[in-house]
């Protein structure tokens, strides 16, 4: 496994890391049990992934505290809690409730990256005011070693929120949608977090649209309707034929994750899964080095103003 050090955190973390949310997490949003969610982990923590993140939304952080019993420190573990919910602000003190809860799902007395989670530009004022100080007060008292933040992809795909907080550095690490379809972090965000020596983690780098190929074709149509996709330069039957049909290139799903990773400003990328063998093929692919230039070329060509789509 590679490894990278997780911005100013100075951790030493590896370039895949587990995501324990999105479409699968970890299997248990098809009906598999906590137990099966264990084992994916194990089997990552096999694969020499070391970056966890889950969070209390996803319903997964008992099975990832059940997973490193024996191992903390050897991991470094990435949880959440939402700035808001149910449509209220949630005040510090209850960030702060939603923290301990954490700690104890995940059979820890600390963690080592805790993020608000999906904070919205409208929410971003009350975090600063309300929420960071208590989190602070965590910091201080041992409960958290640093502090992030997550972005709402599917609805700030042109990373409003991030291009707002980042100037300010509050957050030593953040979680930020990228992927060959909207690369606008590219612009947006990492050139804020690389002069902040912020780490990103890498969400979204493979969603139904990298994965389905029906699903890709519909957001291609939506692209060019939007004028973001010139037509001319896409075949729109097989928009990422061109990838695939590369002789150093495995898959879409491999280009994906490696387009990704080897992104200036990209730390941690994250795969998620509900299958040990898919986590192994996922693994693979984000070892692999970087993408061929032509195609890299031809991706922000085709793409390269894109930022109102994620790719879900």
């Amino acid at each position: 496994m590679d490894t990278t050090i997780l911005g100013r955190t100075g951790l030493e973390v590896s370039v895949a890391g587990l995501g324990c949310g999105g479409h699968s997490r970890l299997g248990m949003a098809r009906g598999e049990s906590e137990a099966h969610a264990s084992s994916i982990v194990e089997h990552a923590l096999s694969l020499g992934i070391n970056f966890i993140d889950t969070a209390r939304a996803y319903g997964t952080e008992a099975a990832v505290g059940n997973a490193i019993r024996g191992k903390r420190d050897k991991v470094v573990i990435s949880t959440k809690s939402s700035a808001g919910r149910g449509g209220k602000l949630l005040t510090g003190d209850e960030v702060v409730e939603s923290l301990e809860r954490s700690l104890t799902r995940l059979r820890t007395d600390y963690i080592d990256v805790f993020n608000l989670h999906g904070v919205s530009l409208d929410q971003y004022d009350w975090v600063v005011k309300e929420i960071l100080p208590a989190l602070g007060r965590a910091r201080e008292a041992g409960k958290i070693r640093f502090l992030g933040a997550t972005e709402g992809f599917g609805s700030d795909p042109s990373h409003k929120m991030f291009q707002r907080a980042l100037p300010d550095d509050h957050f030593d690490v953040i979680m930020v949608g990228f992927n060959l379809l909207n690369p606008s972090a590219r612009k947006a965000v990492f050139p804020l977090t690389m002069a902040h020596n912020v780490a990103t983690q890498i969400m979204f780098a493979v969603r139904r649209a990298l994965s389905q190929p029906s699903v890709l074709a519909e957001v291609v149509e939506q692209l060019i309707e939007r004028g973001e996709v010139d037509a001319g330069l896409v075949d729109r039957a097989n928009p990422l034929g061109f990838v695939a049909a590369h002789p150093d290139v495995g898959s879409v799903v491999e280009a994906a994750y490696r387009y990704c990773r080897h992104e200036p400003g990209a730390t941690v990328v994250l795969t998620g899964t509900g299958h040990a063998d898919h986590l192994t093929e996922n693994v693979a692919s984000i070892l692999k080095g970087p993408l061929p230039p032509e195609i890299l070329a031809k991706l922000d060509e085709i793409f390269g103003k894109v930022d109102s789509v994620s790719g879900n």
